[in-house]
């Protein structure tokens, strides 16, 4: 068995697909230490900076000094605490829906929200650039699922018409794609479930905090949140804590509630995560939760700019996410290297997470950044491209 395994990790190594972790040392930030030095970070989903916020720490503390630190078992068996309900009446409100259903993760929201409302007989419409999570969720369900090319919604309404009435049909899709950085058409979506009387699921775990006037999301930016059947999110991101949560009917919520297997059989988030996401979603609706969205789409916008005066490939976007085209994994992988030698922590993203020959640096700005890291990096990123020939 060890010789097939080792010949296995051999054949990731040749092809420029072997993966390894980074030690961090210290708080997640803008910059943080690695190897002993310090290290400029530009690939982390920590996007308004609140990953260190004394506010979330101060939350999370007094949180764990209040009930402890565990929830014992999943809400089923050892019951609700009073810091889920709190914190899902908060996410109603933010979301403004009905009710609020919290996950222990993204990737735990997706698979348990999509195995509930579907199954054998039943047929998913996903985008072909969803993120994974939400591919899982669909095999686990048994039913039929039909991936639409990105943000074709001519090509959805054709699937759309040709199984109408094979069961109950659920659209669903990311709301900012993690790789591409673009948004959906969630408008013209909206229209078509209205026609095709189609549940619509929309996964907004990089727009969630950081779009809308109120930082309410994709579907708050395009002035659709309330047609929009579950609106998922996770707090792992722009509001620095962990865990994920679907915003939606009481109905729905019920559903999910008695079907949502990674719900039922999960122990539930502990005090310490509650608390700090409590005190996120309290930054979020404040004038200073404005003050780092403004900060964000200036850093984003700013960044951009830079890399694409350099002459880089990048993807039409606005937000935060900018990938960086590369071509093939080895290129790619000696980019990355190449940057953190240079003191500059971005990622290179390769197959499966995308197509081969698509392979790209996945750079996500921050908030907290400041105009001089960006602009230095760009001048770090634009030479070591120059010597690899990307540009």
């Amino acid at each position: 068995m060890s010789s097939t395994i080792e010949q296995e990790l051999e054949q990731i190594r040749s092809r420029g697909l072997y993966r390894s972790t980074r030690m961090i040392t210290g708080k997640q930030g803008p910059h943080v230490e690695m190897g002993g030095r310090d290290v400029l970070m530009l690939c982390s989903n920590n996007y308004l900076g609140l990953a260190d916020s004394p506010a979330l720490i101060q939350a999370s503390v007094e949180a764990t000094e209040r009930y402890g630190t565990s929830s014992g078992a999943s809400r089923l068996v050892s019951g609700t605490m009073a810091l889920h309900e709190l914190l899902e009446a908060e996410i109603a409100a933010f979301k403004s829906t009905e009710a609020a259903l919290t996950f222990n993760s993204g990737y735990a929201a997706n698979t348990g929200i999509i195995a509930a409302l579907v199954g054998r007989g039943d047929v998913i419409f996903s985008d072909r650039l969803n993120h994974a999570s939400i591919v899982d969720g669909a095999l686990l369900s048994s039913a039929r699922l039909m991936r639409y090319p990105h943000n074709d919604v001519r090509a959805l309404e054709s699937l759309l018409k040709r199984h109408r009435g094979a069961g109950r049909a659920l659209i669903v899709t990311d709301a900012v794609f993690s790789m591409d950085g673009d948004l959906a058409p969630l408008g013209e979506l909206v229209e078509l479930k209205k026609a095709h009387e189609a549940l619509l699921l929309v996964d907004d775990a990089h727009g969630s905090g950081i779009l809308g006037a109120g930082g309410g999301g994709t579907a708050e930016l395009l002035g659709v949140a309330k047609d929009v059947d579950i609106l998922m999110g996770t707090f792992g991101k722009a509001l620095g804590s962990f865990g994920a949560y679907a915003a939606l009917s009481g109905e729905l919520r019920e559903l999910l509630v008695n079907r949502a297997r990674s719900f039922i059989f999960s122990t539930s988030l502990p005090p310490a995560v509650l608390g700090a996401s409590l005190a996120a979603l309290k930054i979020i609706r404040s004038p200073a939760g404005k003050c780092l969205r403004e900060a964000l789409i200036s850093n984003a916008a700013s960044f951009r700019s830079l890399l694409s005066e350099a002459g880089f490939n990048l993807p039409v976007g606005t937000t935060q996410i900018i990938p960086i085209l590369t071509g093939q994994a080895e290129t790619t992988m000696r980019f990355s290297e190449m940057l953190l030698e240079e003191g500059i922590f971005v990622q290179g993203i390769r197959p499966p997470t995308v197509p081969a020959g698509a392979c790209r640096l996945r750079c996500t700005v921050m908030a907290t950044h400041t105009r001089q890291d960006l602009e230095w990096a760009a001048s770090r990123i634009t030479s070591v491209g120059k010597s690899l020939g990307v540009i």
